[in-house]
């Protein structure tokens, strides 16, 4: 069977540059790996047959005679075919290291830094705020425990008067190379974590961490129109790099606590106002409580009834980062009396020997209906 065209296998012209050929065989490679397809053998032959174009045209010599040549120039022992082997001049440690975190399954970074391995850890804090806060954000302090760097040794970990040594396992690189069937993998050194380095006179305060544990309180502001479940993050808060890597973050999330009145929407709130028959039948003015701690009034006309739903606009939460405001809805609740005294009762047995059907229309609308039901 005759190989394809090694541009055709990329999925590249045969203008393209060293990195869109790098950047086609690393999606080819990401897709195809063996890692991820488990016993699928076309997989692993699509694997093969990209490494092996890639391998040829990333060097700039085999490329050459095989846009002079063809296949044919790697015949007879002219390099390039049969599987990984005649790769020397191709580098795919870097292609590797960027997708290999993947197929471990946990997060990788694409920081590409000798101390990214050594950054710090990101942080949790979980702060509990009022609604009312919520509308109007505030600035409160936190306290949390954290690693920060040690001042005796001004975070390197050796005590006064000396340095760290290059890492004897990786020769100071940070990193290490191993065969893996057949390709090479570089991994971050296992002794040295990536830094090169490593400590044989170690400072007495941090014992060579560099880091001290300690208590820290930091004032935080929190912004306005916040929601339950809203993670704010502060960069560099969290926990002090070893020998110095990056500071981690540290994220707040915010748990906004139920009110009594109100219920949050988005940005929109509602609540229900109780009135009574009398009110609802006659219509009333109505004062309610607003989230800003202010009052606003609300007509109720003649005949409104229950669980009717008045809007009133801006008076809900605040859109974060924004000027304006959802709204504010109020639910009328009609509230039958209870424990009447005989006057009240006298008066509503008069007022349901005169009241006619056109007072309630809904309740003339429903007999209807069920006078139709019964007949059928």
């Amino acid at each position: 069977m005759s190989k394809r065209d090694y541009y055709d296998v990329l999925g590249v012209n045969k203008n393209a540059n060293s990195d869109e050929l790098k950047s086609a065989y690393r999606k080819l490679a990401v897709k195809y790996h063996p890692d991820k397809n488990p016993g699928d053998k076309a997989a692993e032959d699509k694997f093969k047959e990209a490494s092996e174009a890639y391998g040829v045209l990333s060097d700039k010599s085999k490329k050459e005679n095989y846009d002079n040549f063809g296949h044919a120039a790697f015949e007879n022992g002219g390099g390039g075919q049969g599987g990984f082997g005649g790769f020397s001049g191709a580098d795919f440690s870097d292609i590797f290291e960027d997708f290999f975190g993947d197929f471990g399954g946990g997060g990788r970074r694409s920081s590409r830094g000798r101390n990214a391995n050594n950054r710090g850890s990101d942080l949790r804090y979980d702060l509990s705020i009022s609604l009312e806060e919520a509308y109007s954000g505030k600035k409160q302090n936190i306290q949390f425990s954290t690693s920060e760097k040690c001042n005796t040794c001004k975070g390197n970990g050796s005590k006064a008067g000396s340095s760290p040594d290059r890492c004897s396992y990786c020769g100071g690189n940070g990193k290490i190379r191993s065969n893996q069937g057949f390709f090479t993998v570089q991994q971050t050194c296992p002794q040295c974590a990536g830094s090169g380095e490593e400590i044989t006179n170690p400072c007495s305060d941090c014992n060579g961490q560099g880091n001290k544990q300690t208590s820290k309180k930091i004032s935080v502001t929190i912004p306005k129109g916040v929601d339950d479940g809203t993670r704010i993050r502060l960069a560099g808060k969290g926990e002090a790099g070893v020998r110095g890597g990056a500071a981690g973050d540290l994220y707040l999330f915010i748990n906004v606590k139920s009110h009594e009145l109100f219920k949050r929407s988005d940005v929109n709130l509602f609540f229900e106002f109780p009135i009574s028959i009398a009110d609802a039948a006659l219509g009333t003015t109505i004062e309610i409580p607003t989230i800003d701690g202010k009052k606003a009034k609300i007509k109720i006309p003649d005949g409104t009834q229950e669980g009717k739903q008045f809007r009133l606009k801006g008076k809900g939460m605040p859109f974060m980062r924004r000027g304006d405001y959802g709204d504010l809805y109020v639910k009328v609740k009609t509230e039958v009396p209870i424990s009447l005294n005989k006057e009240q009762k006298d008066l509503l047995e008069r007022f349901r020997k005169i009241e006619n059907e056109k007072s309630n229309p809904s309740i003339k609308k429903f007999f209807q209906k069920a006078k139709s039901f019964w007949n059928n």
